[in-house]
């Protein structure tokens, strides 16, 4: 036998190496899917054969303070579909569309996915997902759904949230990883076809619901908020209003609202019909913006010139600083010159003369102030400024919230120095400004604002409180109840009469100012205001009202804002048990139409308004009809044995709206305007048919009737006499 040739030899130790470097680079390539890259592959057939699909969590409750729920979570249901074990997605898909009302192209194109699981749709009733709970492939879990109860009550202080269960705005927002919870999932092993495999892996992790938000907000107080705004909205044609309530002690927002305002059950959409009109062929970039002004919070969020009101704050500098008192004597000319600039008082055409200190705050008078601003000059003026917390946020829980406008010191001139000190040349929010009011009603001591209580877990125990916040002594406490005197006379003599109240001691600041846009002063449009602290001696509430562009034909402060504010002062007041001090005058004016409000708790509803309407007053339920006529009244305001007027409207509260019925009460709309009666008959599940504008004067059918819910109320509106 012949050797092998050199040709052939080589040959033999290519393949030879061949063959040898081959098995290496197998070995490598194992080596690198099962070592280096082992986690990777593990995880991909993990995929492979396990089915996840997520549980969503809960939200939590928002309380009000005392326990009235504001926003709750009701249950509903996801649909999943596992396109693998769809046996037929082309027959099955119209069914599925038709059912879930959704384009049958997009419900096939869901069905064919090349993925273990995909969200079919999300939220869906019960009784919907019963019609193709059953076909193959259709997986259903338990979601749950935001509601709030008063539809746009306290809309800008609840926010809304989003298709994902996350806040977007408001307090929704910005406590939203607390209200949120924890995401549960259901986890199981399937076959290469998609089938569960017997006594495989199937375990399920349970989510874990949201914790409870008790905001600062008390529900009844938040009410008499918005009606009165809701008024002076309308018989004012202002574009917009807003009011706060504050508990000046612990900075404890009470009440905040804005107007107009939306609804967070439908935040996408305007709450009114004109609103609707407005919207229709608007583009996408448009709509936004729409969106973005409606979900704004003017309170938080919004600059403004304050005007007069920002006179407290030049007061209490110059008389902690000493250089005016009570009594310090001036002479108003109706015009001061600085820096060759000629600056006005209001009342120029008929100047005030000699007057007091005292006397100057009552009558609002811009030259006297621009002598104290002189007088404390640049440093010591623009130090108060920032110590009453002006130019800095607040730290107030909501989003959005503005710094305000502060002059940098170096651009401060004699004429700056002046138009600040009554008030123009610097911008300010309205919480901002209702901060440091009540720092004057708290003896100078300046509070952060608080909107949440503290947050409870489903058993009702406490796991976490927002504690106040004290942030700096400002003024002095003798500083601040002199301060506080002064604007008690500026009520019960000055500007400010409008909001006297029979029977408290008010104390306040009349504002007027001409806004600003683009730089430049603008004839016709104001933002007249008004801050009111009662009682003055020993002050239990602030209350803040700005309205932006009322009617040019009346627009001062203490004309259109002191009364709204003289409104909620009384009403909360009463609410709060605060006892008035008639004086004998006031009593023998007051005795003649009031009545005692009967005590109707823990009676059946009817009962209750026979009583009402035996005593001459009017109602408002909060709440829903109960099954089985059950409908007791658990609560009222205002409490019983209360001595009011004719015709005030007693809010009654039913039980708990989770056991409803078909039915519910017809709400009492008269007075109200057409936003106002629309929102509190949607409140009850009602719909609405208007005639005319303005304020309800007749509805039918009438407040108190059972009628099935969805049912018509015909209102018909008035335009008011006197604007």
């Amino acid at each position: 036998m012949t050797a092998p040739g050199i040709r052939v030899r080589k040959r033999l130790i290519f393949c030879l190496f061949a063959v040898f470097f081959l098995f290496f680079a197998l070995i490598m390539r194992l080596l690198w899917i099962q070592v280096v890259n082992g986690d990777v592959y593990r995880d991909m057939a993990v995929e492979q054969w396990t089915r996840d699909i997520p549980v969503p969590s809960k939200r939590g409750i928002i309380y009000d303070r005392n326990g009235k729920k504001l926003a709750i979570s009701a249950s509903i249901e996801s649909i999943y579909v596992r396109p693998v074990e769809i046996s037929n997605p082309e027959e099955i898909s119209y069914k599925i569309a038709e059912v879930l009302d959704m384009k049958r192209e997009e419900v096939l194109d869901k069905l064919t996915k090349k993925m273990d699981t995909v969200l079919l749709k999300k939220k869906v009733e019960k009784e919907i997902v019963d019609q193709i709970r059953d076909i193959p492939g259709i997986h259903v879990v338990d979601d749950s759904k935001r509601y709030y109860v008063n539809r746009n009550f306290a809309a800008h202080i609840l926010g809304f949230i989003g298709t994902d269960n996350q806040g977007l705005d408001g307090v929704e927002a910005i406590f939203d990883k607390y209200l949120f919870g924890l995401p549960g999932r259901n986890i199981s092993e399937t076959d290469a076809a998609g089938r569960p495999i017997p006594f495989g892996y199937d375990t399920q992790y349970s989510p874990q619901d949201g914790y409870n938000l008790v905001l600062t907000i008390d529900e009844v107080i938040q009410h008499f908020a918005e009606k009165a705004i809701e008024e002076a909205l309308l018989v004012n044609k202002a574009r917009k209003a807003t009011a706060i309530v504050m508990d000046p002690k612990n900075g404890d927002i009470l009440a905040m609202v804005v107007k107009p305002d939306y609804d967070p059950n439908s935040p996408f959409s305007p709450i009114g019909e004109q609103e609707k009109k407005v919207w229709e062929g608007l583009s996408e970039e448009e709509l936004r913006d729409e969106r973005l002004k409606m979900w704004r919070n003017y309170a938080v969020s919004d600059i403004y010139e304050p005007g007069s009101t920002f006179k407290m704050i030049t007061a209490a500098a110059g008389l902690e600083e000493g250089v005016v008192t009570p009594s310090s004597t001036f002479y108003d000319r109706g015009y001061i010159k600085v820096g060759g600039v000629t600056l006005k008082c209001w009342r120029y055409y008929s100047p005030h003369g000699h007057e007091t200190f005292v006397e100057a705050v009552q009558n609002s008078c811009n030259p006297v102030f621009i002598e104290v601003g002189q007088r404390l000059g640049k440093e010591k003026f623009l130090k108060y400024v920032e110590a009453f917390g002006f130019g800095e946020p607040t730290g107030i829980d909501l989003p959005g919230e503005a710094y305000g406008l502060v002059m940098n010191p170096s651009a401060v001139g004699p004429v700056e120095l002046a138009t600040m000190a009554f008030g123009q040349g610097i911008a300010v929010t309205p919480i901002q400004l209702i901060t440091a009011a009540s720092a004057i009603a708290n003896d100078g001591m300046l509070m952060q604002p608080r909107i949440a209580l503290e947050l409870r877990d489903e058993e009702g125990n406490t796991v976490h409180e927002f504690k106040p916040r004290t942030r700096r002594q400002v003024i002095s406490p003798e500083t601040a109840r002199t301060l506080m005197q002064i604007l008690e006379s500026v009520v019960s003599e000055g500007t400010g009469s409008n909001a006297y109240v029979p029977g408290y001691r008010v104390a306040g600041k009349t504002g007027t100012a001409q806004k600003v846009v683009n730089g430049r002063y603008i004839e016709g449009k104001y933002v007249a205001s008004f801050i009111g602290m009662a009682p003055a001696d020993d002050p239990r509430i602030a209350v803040l009202v700005v309205i932006d562009e009322p009617d040019p034909s009346n627009y001062y402060g203490g004309q259109i804002a002191a009364p709204v504010v003289a409104s909620i002062v009384k009403d909360t007041l009463r609410y709060l048990n605060v006892k008035p001090m008639y004086t004998e005058e006031e009593a023998a004016k007051l005795v003649k139409d009031k009545v005692k409000v009967p005590d109707i708790r823990n009676v059946p509803l009817q009962e209750g308004l026979k009583a009402l309407k035996a005593n001459n007053l009017q109602f408002q339920v909060v709440g829903n009809i109960i099954e089985n006529d059950k409908n007791l009244i658990v609560d009222q305001t205002p409490k019983p044995d209360i001595m009011v007027s004719e015709n005030s409207i007693v809010l009654i509260y039913l039980e708990s709206f989770e056991n409803q019925s078909s039915e519910t009460i017809v709400p009492n709309v008269i007075g109200r305007t057409v936003n106002g009666a629309t929102n509190l008959l949607n409140m009850s599940h009602l719909k609405i048919q208007i005639s005319g504008t303005g304020i309800a004067v007749s509805q039918d059918p009438f407040p108190g009737e059972v009628v099935e819910r969805e049912s018509v109320v015909k209102v018909e509106f008035k335009e008011p006499e006197n604007h």
